[in-house]
């Protein structure tokens, strides 16, 4: 598991802890039952406050992408598919419309924009670079 945290990025260290295990769980470095860090561990890691990591645990637990078991430590939950897929859904919203608002600057058409689209996609399913 990776996690990189920004000093003065304005985003709290515990939303920067928390955002990065999220990230880690759905790229599946993180698989379903996997144990995470103590967060004593962690936050010695992290050289940050374990109420930082605890919190970030907190609501990843909250958000249902872990369990925490009493004497055995946190885990990534084995039955949060539709909240992984859910998750993936709104990243690709955020792309696209991305990719919808450069297209506009670049003065492509609608219909350029889903040709380009299909392209793409017919492009990766046969084996080539994916580009998404």
């Amino acid at each position: 598991m990776r996690i990189v945290l920004i000093g003065g990025s304005g985003v709290p260290l515990f939303e920067q802890i928390k955002d990065a295990i999220r990230e880690n769980i759905l790229g599946g470095a993180l698989p379903a039952g996997g144990q995470l860090p103590s967060v004593r561990e962690l936050s010695r890691d992290l050289k940050v406050s374990i109420l930082t990591v605890k919190k970030a645990y907190d609501e990843l637990e909250q958000e249902g992408f872990i369990t925490t078991r009493q004497g055995l430590g946190s885990f990534v939950r084995g039955d949060n598919a539709a909240l992984v897929l859910e998750e993936k859904q709104k990243k690709l919203e955020e792309r696209l419309l991305e990719a919808i608002r450069l297209s506009k600057e670049a003065g492509l058409s609608r219909q350029e924009l889903l040709s380009l689209t299909d392209y793409l996609y017919e492009d990766g399913e046969h084996g080539q670079q994916d580009r998404v």
